[in-house]
Parts: C-alpha cells; structure tokens; sequence
C-alpha cells in the first residue's frame, strides 16, 4: 500500500511555523493545523507521537506534581478522569493505569505493579510506536527510548545508584547498559553517538548546555531518519519532532530558542523539496 503524499501540506509546513510567534512559538498550532490537514489514520499516528507528553503528563499528575506539558494529546481535565477510569487513552496504557488503580484486579495480571508507575507506562507506549505501521515513529520511539536508557545508565553510573528502576524496555542494549563496565557499555559500534552523549552527560556541567546537546542530537536523528521522505507522514513526523525541540527551548532559553528556530526554517524549504524529489 502506498503512502499518501501530503504535496501542498508539507511545502506549507514552513509557512506555519513562519506565522508562529518565534518568541512565545505556538506549536500546538502548528500541530492542530496539521493534524486537519492529514487524513484521520495518518493523524492517529500523529497522535501516537504526542503520547509521549500524556504519559509525561499522567505521571505528574499521579505525583502530585502541577508540570503540563500542552502538546499532549489529553487536557488537565481530562488526566484526572483517565486516572480515575481511563476511556481515551489507548488500551495497553490504560491497562497500565487500571492495574495501578486497582493491584489486585485483572490488569494488574500483566502489568508489574512492583515498577514505578511511570517505567511501566512508558514501556507500553513504546511497544505502541513498536507495532506503528509508520518507519519513523517505529525508529524514532526506539532511537528516543535508547537514548534515555543511555543518559540515566550514565547519570547512574556517576551517581552509583541501581538502573533497576530507571531502565525501559528489554533487549540487547538495555543487557550491555546494565551489565557492562566499559567507558561505552561497549556500545560504541551500536550506536554512532553514545560518545557524544556520554560526553554531554560527564563533562558538561552546566546544565542548559548540557540539555542543548542532547537535544541536538535527537534534532539530528529526526532528520536523518526522514532523508528520503519528502511529502508523507514520515516527513510531517520528522518536521513535528523538531518542532516540539523549538518549542522546549523557547521556554527553557530564548536565545537558544530563536537559534533552533532559524536551524528549521533553513532546514525546511518547500522549494528545495521539491528539487530534491526530483
């Protein structure tokens, strides 16, 4: 089955982020504006993505912690009701939230209620974006999910706590981050940027720097993931990841932010795509 192309759609995504305001940058705009201009099962993807900040934001609220993050996909509101009796959230994460509700009912079968509640919400949506019929979102989720296993196997290392807790998901990776003692968890053929992430983690101590880095390697993956994706979801996904680490940063550091900005939009010329199609 072949992708559907999104011609006008992506050659407009520069004129969107252009009418956001760079200082405050709206990307939930941006994200509403594409999401009506997809059609509904390629926005269902979409919104697989934005699951990340619904599990972000269902811990926090289950925390007591006040921290929202706007680009989920589920209000405040409606985190207190899916808390409560989940109905919108996808089934494997509402199993997660049932089994937590209730240690002794069904779900909590499946479901190991002895993890930290986050650990084990965050493994199912990553086994979400595992079976998504999108490439990108399959390589993105593993890519981000390895990298977070990468940075607390770091900070842990430094800090000699247990990964016990802080590790999500299974497999070879998450073995060598667990087991190794060598300098890369002898992970340096597997993957091409745990130096530079090892580096941001030990020998950058300020922390804003040390977050930009991390990021900017997250910014070069979501680009080099769509490469060859000029006008379908895959390249709409790599655009909407960039524009989530523009967002970040024009709430963390504004200089920071305006520099991320103008890396998109030199990034992102609909012209450009065109020729490169051709």
């Amino acid at each position: 089955m072949f992708a559907t192309q999104y011609y006008t759609l992506v050659a407009s995504l520069r004129e969107y982020t252009l009418d956001a305001d760079t200082k405050g940058f709206d990307a939930r705009a941006i994200l509403d504006e594409i999401l009506e201009g997809v059609r509904e099962r390629d926005a269902r993807l979409v919104r697989t993505l934005y699951g990340y900040y619904d599990c972000e934001n269902l811990a926090a609220v289950r925390n007591g912690r006040n921290a929202f993050n706007p680009l989920g996909n589920l209000t405040r509101e409606e985190l207190d009701e899916e808390l409560k009796a989940p109905r919108r959230l996808p089934e494997s994460l509402a199993r997660v939230v049932r089994a937590y509700a209730d240690p002794e009912g069904e779900d909590a079968e499946s479901v190991d209620t002895a993890q930290r509640f986050e650990k084990e919400l965050f493994e199912a949506y990553y086994r979400i974006c595992e079976g998504s019929r999108s490439r990108f979102l399959r390589e993105w989720s593993r890519f981000d999910r390895t990298l977070r296993n990468v940075t607390a196997a770091v900070a842990a290392r430094a800090t000699g706590r247990s990964l016990e807790q802080s590790l999500v998901g299974e497999g070879d990776v998450v073995d060598q981050l667990q087991r190794s003692s060598a300098a890369d968890f002898g992970l340096r053929g597997e993957l091409p940027w745990i130096d530079a992430v090892i580096a941001a983690m030990n020998d950058e101590a300020n922390l804003v720097e040390k977050e930009r880095k991390l990021d900017l390697i997250r910014w070069s993956e979501a680009a080099d993931l769509a490469t060859f994706d000029y006008f379908d979801l895959d390249a709409i996904l790599s655009y909407l990841v960039r524009v989530n680490i523009v967002a970040r940063w024009t709430r963390l550091d504004a200089a920071r932010g305006r520099e991320m900005f103008a890396r998109l939009m030199a990034e992102l010329d609909g012209k450009q795509l065109i020729e490169n199609k051709q």
